[in-house]
């Protein structure tokens, strides 16, 4: 890659991906790994042909108006693409790349993992021990909630929902799922396929969130829809916070409506409801589906595979 083409890079991504960056392209790093935003960002676009990167910048139409006009494309560090009005990109001739496929698998084992440790009270019993209160077993102590023979709703069967489903079925779950189209028998493997997402819901002993966010998802899971679930149901998100109404899932959690939730993510985080922080059956991770080191490199490479197709002429395999 030529050496004169001049990519802004907006956050600190692992050092093997910075250390491509900076070999095949005029790279300008953010050395304090600050999220830019609005006019910084755009003064930091200044001089440069490209842009990777990740879902803490936001490029609003007024942001992408402002960009220089030497800036030709973004190349997004996420499967995600709501932080870029690609209507506004498209409009200024701006390509948008994202990285999908390459984090299906570890954002399906952050899943898995929530809910296990929100169906067997992992947080409770993690602090029971490390504030000195556990006494000793008891037949009745820190009772959960078994996952073997239950129904696992998937809310989104694209790869990750697809890589959920081989864990579930791993511990003896029955698949249940909808999406936007349904799966060929191959990918199915027996899951049954629900028209509607409330179909699904009413039969969700635990719901996992897999699909993306979009402006009719917004606020899917509300009070009307948690009334549908089961009683006790387990619900579980690693997609987007705005799917779930903060309020709604509280007062079910609170209720026992909803037994216990799993949370990767929120809406506007890093800013969380505190209202979560009291709560014993709600288990909370802060946005780590997909990070493991593998992964978060072949994010990277993802990113700059695009960047290199793009400025070779050709067109990058995860254009959106």
């Amino acid at each position: 890659m030529p050496q004169d083409i001049k990519l802004l890079v907006t956050r600190q991504f692992p050092a093997d991906v910075l250390a491509r960056a900076g070999a095949d392209y005029a790279a300008t790093f953010n050395s304090k790994d600050t999220a830019w935003q609005g006019a910084e960002l755009i003064a930091q676009a200044e001089g440069q042909d490209g842009i990777m990167c990740s879902s803490s910048n936001k490029f609003t139409p007024d942001v992408i108006a402002g960009l220089p006009d030497r800036v030709r494309i973004l190349a997004t560090f996420s499967v995600g693409f709501e932080h870029i009005d690609l209507n506004a990109a498209k409009a200024r001739g701006i390509a948008v790349t994202n990285t999908p496929d390459v984090l299906s698998a570890a954002t399906a084992d952050i899943a898995f993992m929530l809910l296990l440790c929100a169906s067997r009270r992992a947080g409770e019993a993690d602090r029971m021990v490390r504030g000195g209160h556990w006494k000793g077993w008891t037949p009745t102590q820190l009772l959960g909630t078994g996952m073997q023979g239950k129904r696992l709703a998937i809310l989104g069967m694209g790869g990750i929902g697809r890589e959920v489903a081989a864990r579930g079925r791993g511990f003896g779950m029955k698949i249940h799922y909808h999406n936007r189209s349904r799966l060929s028998l191959e990918l199915e493997q027996g899951a049954v396929y629900h028209e509607t997402a409330e179909d699904l819901l009413r039969v969700a002993d635990f719901l996992s969130f897999n699909c993306p966010m979009s402006d009719d998802m917004k606020h899917f899971l509300n009070t009307r829809r948690i009334a549908l679930l089961p009683d006790g149901a387990v619900v579980v998100n690693t997609a987007r916070g705005g799917l779930v109404e903060d309020a709604a899932l509280i007062n079910a959690l609170k209720s026992g409506k909803v037994s216990a939730a799993g949370l990767d993510v929120y809406e506007g985080e890093p800013n969380v409801n505190p209202a979560y922080w009291e709560l014993d059956n709600a288990f909370l991770t802060p946005h780590i589906g997909s990070a493991t080191v593998e992964t978060r490199n072949a994010m990277g490479f993802r990113a700059l595979d695009n960047l290199d197709a793009f400025f070779a002429g050709e067109t990058p395999v995860d254009l959106l």
